[in-house]
């Protein structure tokens, strides 16, 4: 099964340690990061797609996609 998730966080170290939390856990970066303001929170976001192949697995809608 391939797995795909969307990091988000403001523009801080939390964002590149949600990030490198995920590499460290086999996930693989997928596309560019992006860059936005966000209006309602008044800051500025990344954002970055990652995917990771589960072996043996198969995708069911009620999967917690952030425990693979």
């Amino acid at each position: 099964m391939k797995v795909y998730r969307f990091l988000t966080a403001p523009d801080d170290a939390s964002f590149c340690h949600k990030v490198t939390l995920a590499l460290n856990k086999g996930w693989d970066l997928h596309g560019s990061p992006t860059y936005a303001y966000n209006a309602e929170a008044k800051v500025m976001q990344c954002g970055q797609a990652v995917v990771k192949d589960v072996p043996g697995k198969e995708y069911t809608p009620d999967i917690k996609l952030s425990e693979q």
